[in-house]
């Protein structure tokens, strides 16, 4: 268990299914937009992919023409994703992310759902550490799991075992079953609020630049079930409030 992260996908198991997804159904709507936003507020190339599991969001970022690192907790998911991705620069972060790198390195942060597993008394750590690596004018992009998720229906993720889930605060425990791999055990994320966020980024010296909830326009061909007009998924776009030194 790393001191700041708890480290809940440390599981082989987990990791080789993780290993075979890519972008289907819901996640398609989680990724779909971000290469408009990382155009229109990057400053730079160098980016850094903060949990980055298994390579998928990080080969994702490399595909856009960025200079990206892949920094995770779990030694399980790095293995496979420098399986996936030989050439990959892939870190393992052993305490603090702000220490495993210099002050103001990254143009370009995304942080993919990870701050769905962060304990809540641990995210203004994280984002504190994130805005410290974040170069000036450089911009961090958080895909995080919007509260609807984890009481809907959808292409890719089930809840309805979880009735339990309807009644939770910011920093309780919510469960949902992955329906795209292999692995059906339920996942179990931290509830966190839009509210709380916007709180947690003003009191770590984040500003938001901008805020979307993704939905598919039902034109795909995914079946969607409730994504047409629901969103799963909240897109934060954050700068710093003052400039790095």
């Amino acid at each position: 268990m790393n001191r700041t992260f708890g480290n809940v996908y440390e599981d082989e198991e987990r990791a080789r299914a993780y290993a075979t997804l890519q972008f289907p159904g819901t996640y398609y709507l989680a990724f779909r937009d971000l290469p408009v936003l990382i155009r229109r507020y990057k400053h730079g190339s160098s980016a850094l992919d903060f949990g980055c599991g298994t390579g998928r969001s990080t080969r994702f970022l490399r595909n856009l023409g960025l200079s990206v690192v892949g920094a995770d907790i779990s030694q399980a998911m790095l293995e496979q994703a420098r399986a996936l991705d030989p050439s990959g620069e892939y870190y393992l972060i052993r305490d603090n992310i702000a220490g495993e790198f210099a002050p103001g390195s990254f143009d370009i942060i995304l942080a993919a759902f990870t701050f769905d597993n962060i304990p809540t008394e641990a995210k203004a750590d994280a984002l504190t550490a994130l805005r410290t690596l974040l170069a000036s004018n450089g911009c961090l992009l958080l895909v995080v799991s919007a509260p609807a998720i984890y009481v809907n229906e959808w292409a890719s993720f089930s809840t309805s075992h979880f009735p339990e889930n309807r009644y939770a605060c910011d920093g309780d425990r919510v469960r949902i079953i992955m329906l795209d791999v292999p692995d059906h055990r339920p996942v179990e994320d931290v509830f966190c609020t839009d509210v709380l966020y916007q709180r947690l980024f003003e009191s770590t010296g984040l500003r938001l630049l901008d805020v979307q909830g993704p939905l598919s326009t039902g034109k795909e061909a995914t079946r969607w079930i409730s994504e047409t007009r629901i969103a799963a998924w909240t897109i934060y776009v954050l700068g710093s409030v003052m400039p790095q030194m």
